[in-house]
């Protein structure tokens, strides 16, 4: 089941004009959000950064809070899986094809679900490779756009060699990866380049910024040199559906060095733990405690 511009129906159903703008220019913007045992993980946080990319492209949000609240759960219980990813789009409407955004347009309000599928255990345990590539992308990819192309482009060449990601360097940086969050460790102190108009603010990276805190592991927010990239001792991407996960070989090469070389890193492994200790308390609790 889908919703789509206030109608609950099978996505067989689903019909937009070919003149939505969405379609035409990607211009809308999206939020995926991550569904355990039925509960939707930061909602409010997903829908507030939802808020800022409709202001960002001047679109008026289509809803208060307590109606997405509503769509979302509708969406949820209306799907089999008890752990799911809702997608949730919103894109100006149809018009007639002119680049200025036009005024007054009814907006496209699409949500669908999706099994929640997160990184096999095996992945978790052996980590996966990556490859750096300069970031072409546009310059606010602050805004969850459906303007994904430059994303798609580069996480094809990175599947081009059999990589899970690409992590994103511009001007000498670290901004982030195709569909994440990068975080690294140097010298048992984590990095993580700060929110700016180039990376995305992602939620997971939230949270693992405050489990850091909340379990006093060194860190620091701060620009990470693409040199600082490439000598670190570990690398991870995070993100809803992949978590926290070890990038074990960068350019072919094992990420770290010694007898760990290429392997998840000792931090890695405490704070993926710590997610799911996260998840457990606040996610999977019964409903009544």
């Amino acid at each position: 089941m889908i919703h789509l511009n206030g109608e609950f129906m099978p996505i067989e159903q689903a019909k937009i004009s070919v003149l939505d703008r969405g379609f035409i220019f990607g211009d809308g913007v999206y939020e995926v959000i991550p569904v355990y045992s039925r509960r939707p993980f930061r909602l409010e946080e997903h829908l507030a950064r939802l808020q800022a990319s409709l202001d960002a492209i001047r679109l008026a949000n289509p809803h208060p809070l307590a109606k997405w609240t509503e769509l979302v759960e509708k969406i949820i219980s209306g799907n089999p899986w008890e752990d799911q990813t809702v997608y949730l789009q919103v894109t100006r409407g149809a018009a007639k094809r002119d680049h200025a955004f036009p005024k007054s347009l009814k907006p496209t309000v699409f949500l669908m679900a999706s099994e929640l599928v997160t990184p096999p255990a095996d992945l978790v345990e052996n980590g996966a490779k990556a490859i750096v590539l300069p970031d072409f992308r546009w310059l606010r990819c602050d805004i969850k756009s459906t303007s994904l192309l430059g994303n798609c482009m580069l996480r094809t060449l990175a599947a081009d060699q059999g990589c899970v990601e690409a992590i994103l360097v511009r001007d000498g940086e670290l901004t982030e990866a195709s569909a994440s969050n990068v975080f690294i460790v140097k010298n048992g102190t984590v990095l993580a380049p700060p929110k700016s108009q180039l990376i995305l603010p992602g939620i997971t990276y939230d949270v693992v910024l405050e489990i850091l805190h909340a379990n006093a592991l060194p860190h620091e927010v701060r620009p990470v040199a693409e040199s600082e990239l490439r000598s670190a001792d570990e690398i991870w991407v995070t993100s809803s559906s992949r978590e926290v996960l070890a990038i074990t070989t960068l350019d072919a090469k094992p990420v770290g060095t010694g007898k760990d070389a290429g392997k998840p890193g000792p931090v890695c492994k405490r704070v993926y733990a710590l997610y799911q200790q996260y998840k457990a308390r606040v996610m999977r609790a019964p409903a009544h405690a």
